[in-house]
């Protein structure tokens, strides 16, 4: 889960120029705009990350010209975005530690997300996609996410010198589909659908496309997690005509008789080959090398560019071309993560 709110330390402060009242906060990888003289270099934020979602409070009023926001799917409050701010990003929002007397017993690095009731910011992404809702998803499959590198930078010297692959990242909505015991299932983000395509798109692309009976045909117990894209589907900035998944995890369950098993995910090879095996498309792979060897501004550079429709990419995802895992502070992380295109962020609404 995404700590959204976190203790952090003030790395560095940059001047911005030709601005009196506002400099630049450098905090984990990103960068926030702060009030001048609010921070020096070594101080104790409490550091809000983008697509935070903050309930109504008195300290947080100042952000009501530019941040409030009042819906029926999350109620009213301050949405924290990516912000131009004379001509320079912000990401994220820093406030003074003394603002906050209830974190008196937390430390640098503490998730503090839940202790200031932040939620992250989540709207319904596809307009008619989602049929109806039967459940979690089945069989232990997880939920797709991909840590982001300028939240945990430290995170890069695990990939240093290790076979590695670059992948665009698709802007659509997570899409699972898996075969297990000879049934064929259909999930979102974290639920499954009732099979029934006038009402679900993911459904109806899995029958039209063929993808159910030939997952049937091949009779694997399998789990291919993608990013369903096309029209209606967040801002289609792939211009999409026709609905298209495009494939980054295929997960297997085991062989037959060996009952539920702990799924494995494959690594690049396995992922292409079960692409080719059932006929579908993976994410687009930009880059693959014997050795990484990038740096966070390496990075944050690599992730810009366009989509074919000339649109600008939300960004990219790096992964171990063997699917491995490391140890980051006594937690187990799969050694992928995705970075951000800073172009793409600043023109998200």
């Amino acid at each position: 889960m995404r700590n959204l709110v976190t203790l952090q330390k003030i790395h560095a402060i940059k001047p911005i120029e030709g601005a009196d009242a506002i400099e630049l906060a450098l905090i984990l990888g990103w960068q926030c705009v702060a009030k001048k003289g609010e921070f020096a270099a070594g101080d104790v934020c409490v550091y809000y990350e983008v697509d935070s979602f903050l309930p109504l409070d008195e300290r947080y009023e100042f952000l009501r010209r530019t941040s409030y926001r009042s819906n029926e799917f999350m109620g009213e409050g301050f949405r924290i975005k990516t912000m131009n701010m004379r001509g320079e990003i912000s990401q994220g929002l820093a406030l003074p530690l003394k603002l906050f007397p209830e974190l008196s017993a937390f430390a640098v690095g503490d998730d503090v997300t839940d202790a200031l009731a932040v939620k992250k910011w989540e709207v319904p992404e596809v307009q008619g996609s989602a049929g109806m809702d039967i459940g979690d998803k089945p069989h232990g499959i997880p939920t797709t996410d991909e840590t982001r590198i300028q939240s945990m930078p430290e995170f890069i010297g695990h990939f240093l010198g290790k076979p590695y692959y670059i992948t665009t990242k698709m802007d659509g909505t997570s899409c699972t589909v898996y075969h297990k015991d000879g049934k064929v299932g259909v999930c979102g983000r974290n639920r499954e659908y009732k099979e029934d395509a006038a009402s679900c798109s993911m459904w109806a692309y899995v029958i039209n496309s063929g993808l159910k009976d030939r997952l049937l045909a091949w009779g694997e117990d399998i789990v291919l997690q993608g990013e369903f894209c096309g029209q209606g589907i967040q801002k289609n900035r792939l211009n999409l005509r026709e609905p298209e998944l495009f494939i980054f995890d295929v997960i297997r369950f085991g062989q037959a008789g060996e009952g539920d098993a702990i799924p494995t995910k494959c690594g690049l090879d396995g992922i292409l080959a079960a692409c080719e095996k059932l006929g579908l498309k993976s994410v687009p792979i930009e880059e693959s090398g014997d050795s990484f060897d990038y740096d966070l501004p390496g990075l944050i550079e690599r992730a810009r560019g366009k989509y074919d429709s000339g649109r600008d990419k939300e960004g990219i995802v790096i992964r171990s071309r063997e699917y491995g895992r490391a140890i980051i502070d006594g937690i187990s992380h799969k050694l992928s993560f995705k970075v951000l295109n800073n172009d793409f962020l600043a023109k998200e609404k």
